[in-house]
């Protein structure tokens, strides 16, 4: 186990984020005033990675969300608290709600503390959007159902909600100056790379950081275009069981092996490039 995860606990948090919060920040230097940023924040306290920081070691926070009952919920979260500025946006990956523009008219100092990135989908477009504001450590959802070797973006679209990958974070960290440092089960810590050798990590590669992984089946067709997984599994948030021979583009009637001479597949491969042409045209 990598030595910050040692330190979980959870008050707010969910996968015990704030533990690891309190010691990264025992780890880095010591300063009068402390800064953090979460957005999407729901009422700032329901599996908040900052709500802690804010109510009870008065750091100053901002608390973006762009929902307005959820907003209103904000609000009394932390009513008459003066160390917290509460703003109802939906922070986007280009345009006039990006983080950089919004945040400018704040009084926070660009080199903060913490962001805590959470939107169940565009999280690796809102970071990369992020020009201007240097936090000393950032804290990111990525989709612990795509395996570690797999690079993957959701396309920037704000209505989706497909998740990143913890491999495409962690290139995008290195381009932007940062190096992963830690994670839970969906949350990866990075920290500047000014700060890293503080950390004393030996190796930060992702098997050794990601140490919550589980074996995600893997797919391969048969000669016939048969599709098959390796094994059954449930869909994660929507817990439904998708079985070996679910995933299936061809109807069985239509799957045949190109190399067989017979004439009855010679008539199936004719009957199926006519379907698939008509299907094609469905989809035009």
């Amino acid at each position: 186990m990598n030595d910050l995860k040692k330190n979980s606990y959870n008050i707010n948090s969910q996968f015990g984020e704030d533990g690891i919060i309190q010691k990264i920040f025992e780890i880095l230097p010591n300063q009068k005033e402390y800064w953090c940023v979460e957005f999407g924040a729901w009422d700032g306290k329901y599996l908040s990675n900052t709500h802690e920081l804010v109510v009870n070691k008065n750091w100053n926070g901002i608390y973006i969300e762009g929902n307005k009952d959820k907003f209103n919920l904000l609000k009394k979260t932390f009513v008459n608290k003066n160390n917290v500025l509460l703003i109802n946006r939906i922070v986007d990956f280009e345009g006039e709600n990006i983080l950089d523009k919004i945040l400018k008219k704040t009084e926070i100092p660009y080199n903060y503390d913490l962001l805590s990135i959470d939107i169940d989908g565009n999280d690796h477009s809102i970071w990369e959007s992020i020009e201007i504001y240097t936090p000393k450590i950032i804290i990111i959802e990525f989709n612990p159902t795509i395996p570690s070797d797999i690079e993957f973006v959701q396309k920037k679209d704000i209505s989706l909600n497909h998740g990143n990958s913890l491999l495409s974070l962690i290139k995008l960290g290195k381009l932007k100056g940062y190096e992963i440092i830690c994670s839970t089960f969906c949350n990866a810590f990075f920290v500047q790379k000014e700060y890293f050798e503080l950390f004393k990590i030996d190796k930060n590669d992702i098997k050794t950081i990601w140490d919550e992984e589980t074996e995600q089946p893997r797919l391969f067709q048969l000669y016939d275009g048969t599709i098959v997984l390796t094994k059954d599994f449930n869909l994660l948030w929507n817990n439904t069981k998708i079985k070996k021979m679910d995933l299936q583009k061809i109807p069985k009637m239509l799957r045949y092996y190109s190399d067989s001479a017979s004439i009855k597949v010679f008539f199936i491969e004719k009957i199926k490039r006519l379907w698939l042409m008509l299907i094609n045209d469905r989809l035009d």
